[in-house]
């Protein structure tokens, strides 16, 4: 947003006034917003080191309460924030409260879901996900035409309210905390968890739980998500229709999740693996394509949401 820009990244501002090219890739070139944006997936990294071993020696509990309390701070830093330092520590705060969420809550799901219905309620946890990147992109939408220029405030700190939600609503549930500690109790009884992991009879399952996940990054998916209404921007379309672009991104990926959900444990998990693989290879050469043949911005755009 504009205000947002103005009041801390105003070189990012000047360039993107004074350049009414459609072009505009040079304008968000800023090392202190690259820091902004990626200090909270560096953060999360850090922390699910941490995570790891809170969640296996203590309980998921903890640390689903800890990433809800560190995403409250970190929200509430962010939008009442008056300096740049302040906004890097609100993402810092935001990206340790992501690493213990990311550690705990899927572990958590995976052991307390019937054998049946795992891959879907795992899956849930995925459509949250999609579903929070919709939500953000049709509130920021919202906030950009507040008058005043005070919406991005609402667009930073918003977070507390669902970060609140996660801390209370791990406390005082005697059931679930019972499963909790069960289940921590079991994982306990494993003796060097990473060394059996190392074992040449576990090397298939560890090379394909490694490499799927980092070849999924490669593709530049959350790049494309996290970016949207930016890489809208450089083809040309304004600050409003940029982040109604990113709604429509946001829906499409929302509905492809529910078909997932649908599919995952009547087609099977390898069936649909190759299928989106195919789907995504497909997509990744005619973009390539129509790169390479100097299309309009326009054009390029349909091209792009078609596939």
């Amino acid at each position: 947003m504009d205000p947002f820009l103005k009041k801390f990244f105003p070189s990012v501002y000047k360039k993107k006034v004074a350049d009414t090219s459609t072009n505009q890739w040079c304008k968000f070139d800023s090392q202190i917003l690259t820091m902004f944006t990626s200090s909270l997936y560096l953060a999360a990294l850090l922390s699910l080191l941490v995570a790891l071993t809170v969640t296996r020696r203590l309980d998921r509990k903890l640390s689903m309460l800890f990433g809800g309390i560190l995403f409250s701070v970190g929200a509430l830093v962010n939008g009442f924030t008056q300096a740049v330092w302040m906004l890097i520590l609100g993402r810092i705060l935001l990206g340790f409260g992501l690493g213990f969420a990311i550690q705990a809550v899927p572990l958590y799901l995976s052991e307390m879901a019937p054998y049946r219905y795992r891959g879907s309620l795992n899956i849930g946890f995925q459509l949250s996900i999609t579903i929070g990147i919709l939500v953000a992109n049709i509130l920021n939408y919202g906030f950009n035409k507040i008058k005043g220029g005070w919406g991005w405030r609402l667009s930073l700190g918003g977070a507390v309210i669902l970060a609140l939600i996660i801390t209370v609503g791990v406390d005082n549930k005697d059931e679930e905390f019972h499963d909790l500690v069960m289940a921590s109790e079991a994982s306990k009884k494993i003796k060097h968890p990473w060394r059996n992991l190392l074992q040449k009879k576990y090397r298939p399952q560890l090379t394909m739980a490694k490499l799927i996940p980092f070849f999924q990054q490669l593709t530049g998916i959350n790049v494309i998500m996290f970016y949207a209404p930016d890489l809208f921007k450089t083809i040309g379309f304004k600050d409003n229709a940029s982040l109604m672009s990113a709604i429509v991104t946001g829906t499409i990926n929302v509905i492809a999740t529910c078909v997932l959900i649908y599919g995952v444990d009547k087609w099977g998990r390898r069936f649909l693996f190759l299928e989106g693989g195919t789907q995504m290879l497909i997509c990744q050469v005619g973009l390539y394509q129509v790169k390479s043949s100097n299309l309009k911005s326009g054009q390029l755009l349909k091209v792009s949401l078609s596939l």
